[in-house]
């Protein structure tokens, strides 16, 4: 065993002459002293040598795998700042160089245009609600005049999670909540996320964002309606915009309508984002259903009121004169940075 110990000892330091850099003397000491190394195979051959023998022989090999640990820890030291200084004469810094340009976070045109949206709204003396994006059947549909078997539910292209919970597909849904919360007058938007299960074009997409509005007090009427959208429009445009309502259904208004907007990206001479009509439809509205005020806990008796939702990515494409809703969601950093 002394002989095995002494030959091991002189064969690793010739070998550890021959090592060039830090790799191989990583490789050198994982030979050597790694699992499957003549160390191991020395601790095992410690199995037959008697009682007496073993704790003389286990010092030796302890004290030996201890001793070549420090050599190829020393080496490896060595290599490694030899070629730390080698690497730093080779490679040179120019200190006077310009540095590099940091580019500075930014809001998405999503982002951007909610905030305008709320400002403009705030100004008007409407607060702010927010809503659950995961909500019950009840707030999304029932209590909005959408009894089960009602066709229109199939317009919506909803995403259940079970058969009474779903994801909201409008803001609507802030609605009820608000009106069994406060007393009219109530005057509010609710903007947030939706989700329905429709074909991404660049017209639609299966998540888009929109913006509740919920106006109820007494002696609330239609006309007051118009003028509260052809505000807003005129305000989020900085001009005048030319609209028309058309009559529509919604189950949760009555009277509805939808409201349009002369198409900003091709001034109504036609296009891919108008479908060639010169008109985009930007806003469903109409007076809130008196079924829908009761379901709230207010008396349509005493109360009326108006509500409308609309999409915040239709407002920004005829804001930017964006052609195509898929960019909302690419994270283009060519797009983003635009704005």
């Amino acid at each position: 065993m002394d002989e095995r110990v002494s030959s091991l000892r002189q064969q690793f330091k010739l070998e550890l002459q021959n090592v060039q850099n830090s790799k191989d003397a990583e490789q050198l000491k994982v030979r050597y002293l790694g699992k499957k190394g003549p160390i191991q195979d020395l601790m095992q051959a410690l199995r037959s040598c008697t009682e007496e023998e073993r704790p003389h022989f286990g010092k030796k090999i302890n004290d030996l795998k201890q001793e070549l640990s420090a050599l190829c820890e020393e080496a490896i030291d060595g290599f490694l700042k030899a070629e730390l200084s080698a690497q730093l004469a080779h490679e040179k810094v120019d200190i006077s160089l310009p540095g590099r340009k940091t580019n500075l976070g930014r809001q998405h045109p999503l982002n951007l245009i909610l905030s305008e949206i709320i400002d403009i709204f705030a100004g008007m003396g409407f607060s702010v609600q927010y809503g659950p994006d995961i909500d019950s059947d009840y707030y999304n549909y029932e209590g909005l005049n959408f009894p089960p078997d009602h066709p229109a539910r199939e317009m919506q292209d909803t995403f259940y999670i079970t058969p009474s919970m779903l994801l909201r597909s409008h803001t609507s849904n802030t609605q009820l909540r608000v009106m069994e919360k406060h007393k009219p007058p109530i005057r509010i938007i609710a903007p947030g996320t939706t989700y329905r299960n429709e074909d991404i074009t660049p017209r639609s997409h299966v998540f888009f964002h929109q913006v509740e509005g919920l106006y109820v007090d007494k002696n609330v009427t239609f006309a007051d309606l118009f003028s509260t959208l052809e505000e807003f429009l005129s305000k989020l445009y900085k001009q005048p915009v030319q609209t028309r309502f058309r009559p529509s259904y919604f189950p949760f208004t009555e009277p509805s309508v939808e409201v349009d907007i002369r198409c900003t990206a091709c001034k109504g001479e036609g296009c891919r984002l108008c479908k060639h009509s010169g008109w985009l439809e930007v806003v469903g509205a109409g007076m809130v259903h008196p079924q829908v005020l009761r379901n709230g806990g207010v008396d349509p008796e005493e109360y009326s009121g108006f509500a409308w939702g609309f999409g915040i990515e239709r407002l920004a494409m005829l804001r930017y004169g964006i052609p195509d809703i898929r960019l909302f969601a690419e994270n283009d950093f060519r797009f983003l940075a635009q704005f």
